[in-house]
Parts: structure tokens; sequence; C-alpha cells
């Protein structure tokens, strides 16, 4: 007897009689009488009842089941599925993004009110006016050197004119009628001229020195900037020349650099926010992390196998992500549903666990695929290996010492044939059909325990039916 296991489904599957009546005196059999049908082993399951007690059917297929290797893993993101943006400099910051946003390139995410960018504007504001008191100064050495160069020649033209004084007066003294003082006084005269140009000369070689350092210190200064402008770029995300590129501000035009009060800062991908790393207007030091944001279609599928298996895996194997259960049930994961890709050995194990390390990229991704989310990897360790019919193992139920499935009736759809079944081996989620079915049978998957409970022997033997609240009663005996 089968009571009160299925109370609260709502249609009625007949197994061997049709209908239920109120209990009546035992009469005797008129010999005119039809016999019982005697005990079948179809099932009827009209579409009410499959919908009530959660009935789903899966496909007999051709699997390599003796050359799959079955291993648990969780899915987990690629390292570089995430990018974390932190303050570069200590401030005050304005979230811009609440977590799980999703964002794209160039989307600003947060700002930053920083003293310390002040103090870089600063800087560059000095090293801009140092530029251009150097660029100033180096350019009046030009007309500074063409002014010496002009005195050099007037002193030479100069000495040259004392030294004709001094010969003519030297050839009328030695004729005895030149004046011995107006000579001394012509050599002074030409001794004076000849130190001017020296002094002359040494204050060019003076002028020369100071325009090459003046020069040097200009480059130094212009490198300075560029080493700043560099800087402030890698804070804001611009290049140096977008920093110099003149912007309208209130106060008039001016450099982009200037203008810039406050760091945002963007997105550099798109992604979906995981986490926030302090509360909104929070004072944060440098390097503090502020927002994480990962792309959540950068998956990888991390298993862990027995070393003991290391002799049937390699890289490059066939594999397959499954549900953690085969089930069609609605709302769950479709049997169905797998992902494929290439098996990745870890570059390490775990000695004292005898594991390793397996991870494979999916070529696709399913929608229920998440980091942490829990599956199975089915690995094929030889794809030249022949198929063979296989079902779901949890399609086939134990009653007592036999295992049995239920074979939807090709020709009635609405029927369900119990077979004993004739097996093989499995890979603990797929067993092997010997006979009694061919390729694009289905068999029951959700809902066979309930089917095997109502045709188990007792109920079988004695015929019975299920009432409209799901419950099964047996026949009386006659």
């Amino acid at each position: 007897m089968r009571q009160a296991w299925m109370i609260g489904a709502v249609c009625a599957v007949v197994i061997t009689v049709g209908g239920c009546s109120k209990s009546t005196p035992k009469e005797t059999t008129s010999a005119m009488e039809e016999p019982a049908q005697g005990p079948t082993n179809r099932v009827d399951i009209p579409p009410a009842v499959r919908r009530n007690l959660g009935i789903t059917f899966a496909t007999v297929e051709g699997r390599r089941v003796e050359q799959t290797l079955r291993v648990p893993g969780r899915f987990e993101y690629v390292p570089t599925a995430r990018r974390e943006y932190r303050t570069m400099l200590p401030g005050r910051v304005e979230l811009l993004v609440d977590q799980f946003d999703r964002v794209e390139a160039g989307d600003a995410l947060f700002v930053i009110d920083s003293p310390a960018w002040r103090e870089m504007q600063r800087g560059l504001t000095d090293a801009g006016a140092t530029i251009e008191r150097l660029g100033t100064r180096l350019e009046s050495f030009g007309p500074l050197r063409q002014a010496h160069h002009h005195h050099e020649q007037q002193l030479e033209r100069v000495i040259d004119l004392r030294e004709d004084r001094v010969k003519r007066l030297e050839q009328l003294a030695e004729a005895g009628g030149g004046q011995i003082a107006a000579l001394s006084d012509a050599r002074d005269a030409v001794a004076t001229a000849r130190a001017e140009l020296s002094e002359t000369l040494e204050k060019e070689a003076e002028l020369i020195a100071d325009q090459q350092a003046t020069r040097a210190d200009l480059d130094a200064a212009r490198t300075n900037r560029d080493f700043l402008l560099d800087s402030a770029g890698a804070l804001l995300g611009l290049t140096s020349d977008e920093l110099l590129d003149e912007v309208d501000t209130p106060a008039g035009r001016t450099t982009k650099w200037r203008a810039v009060n406050r760091i945002t800062v963007h997105a550099v991908e798109g992604g979906v926010v995981e986490t926030l790393g302090m509360t909104n207007g929070a004072w944060s030091d440098q390097q503090a992390p502020v927002v994480t944001v990962v792309r959540p279609e950068r998956l990888r599928f991390h298993a862990i196998g027995l070393q003991s298996d290391l002799g049937m895996l390699r890289d490059g194997l066939l594999a397959r992500i499954v549900s953690p259960s085969p089930t069609r049930a609605s709302g769950a994961i479709d049997l169905e549903s797998a992902m494929e890709g290439t098996l990745s050995l870890g570059l390490t194990g775990d000695a004292d666990e005898r594991t390793v390390d397996l991870y494979v990229r999916p070529e696709s991704l399913e929608p229920w695929a998440r980091a942490g989310v829990s599956a199975q990897l089915e690995i094929v360790t030889d794809a030249s290996a022949s198929v063979v019919l296989s079902i779901p193992k949890n399609a086939v139920q134990r009653d007592g010492l036999t295992s049995v499935y239920f074979r939807r009736d090709p020709a009635d759809p609405d029927k369900a044939i119990r077979v004993e079944g004739d097996l093989g081996i499995d890979d603990g989620r797929w067993i092997v059909v010997e006979s009694g079915l061919v390729r694009g049978d289905q068999v029951v998957l959700d809902g066979a325990f309930q089917l095997m409970l109502a045709t188990a022997n007792s109920g079988m033997d004695q015929g019975g039916h299920f009432h409209a609240d799901g419950t099964f009663h047996a026949e009386d005996e006659h």
C-alpha cells in the first residue's frame, strides 16, 4: 500500500485500471463479466500529471562513458578580470558609482579633492616661470655678444692708430727731431688700449660661459616641467600635449592642467563595480583602494583532480563544464546546459592532498556561469574511442535488487514503459545501457522515483491508480 507520499499533486495517473469508486460490498463475479486486466509495465503520464508531478525526460545519447573522467570544481575570475582603482594622492573622495553598477570605458568612478594636486600645479607654475625667465635671459645674450664684438673691433682700430703714431714718433726721434715725452705718452696709450681689449675679450668669454650655463638651466627646467606634466598626466589619464591644450574657464582661457581643480578617475574598460573600498566623502591616504571593477565574462573553471589520474591527463584534452545536478526540472539548471573548452593543467600540485589543479576557459558562457558557482568537469581522456548509448544515472532507480528506468513509449508519448535495466559502467553521471533503448529514445529523469514507487511489485501485482490528489490507491482484493 502506498498512501500519503504524494499529497499535494493535482492530477491522476492510471496504472492498471481506470477510476476509483466508493467501497461496496463484495459480490460474486458474474460469469458474463469480462476478466480484469492483468498487471502492466506501462504507466499513464498525461500532460496534467507530468506538469503536477514535475516529470521531465532525457534523450538517450551516444557518449564515451568509460573514457570520461569527472571532477568537481567551481568558476573563478581569471587574474586579468579585475581592475582596481586607487587614490593616487591623499585627499577627500567622492564616489560617483554604486556597487553592482555597470560601467563603460571612460565613465567617471570617483573624484579626489587633494591638496597635493595643488602642490603639483604650483610646481608646474614655477617650472613654467623658470622656463620663461631663462628663455628671456638666453635671448639677451645675442645682443650682448654683438655689442662686445663691436667694442672689440673699435679697440683694435684704436690700437692700430696708436701704434702708427708710435712708429712716426720713433722715426722722428731717430732723426733727432722728436719729443721723448710725446713718444712715451703714445706708447702708454697703446698699452692702455690693449689692456682694454684684453678685458673685453675676457668679458666675452664670461658671457659665452653664462650663455651656455643659462642654456643648460633652461634644458633642465624644461625637463623638470616635462616630468611634472608626465606625473600630472598619469594622475589625470591625459597626455602631456592634452594637458597643454587651452580650455575655456570662467576666468578666461588657460591650459587644461590649470583648469583642473579636482581629479576625476575614469574607468579604463567596461565592467561591473564589484566592491567599494571606502565610504562616500571619506579622507583617503595615498594608494588606498576605492573601486574594484570586474569583467564578469572573464571566467575560467577551476577543478581539482587526483594526482593518480595524471597518466590520463594532459593539456588540450576536450572538456565540458556541466551543472552539478543532472535535472531538467523547472527553475533548475538544465541537464543539457554545458560549456566546452580545452583542459590546461596547473603548474603545481598539492603534495598533502595529492591533487592537481585543472583549468578550463569556456569557449562561451551559459547564463548560470558565475564566479563561485560549483559545477562538474567532464574530461574525455580518449576522443578516438567509440560512443555507447547512455542515459543519466539519476533516471535509473533501485526497486529492491532490480535497477529500473522508464522509457517514454515511442508510440504513445503519454505513457511510460517500466524497463528492468540491462546496464553497464557509469561515470558518476551517465550510465551505459546495453539493450532496451535506441538513439533518440527518451527516458524519465525527474519523477522516475515516484513512478518506481507507483509501479513497485506490491502495486503492480494488485493493480491500482492515482487519486486526483496524487496519492496512490491499490485495488481491493476480490
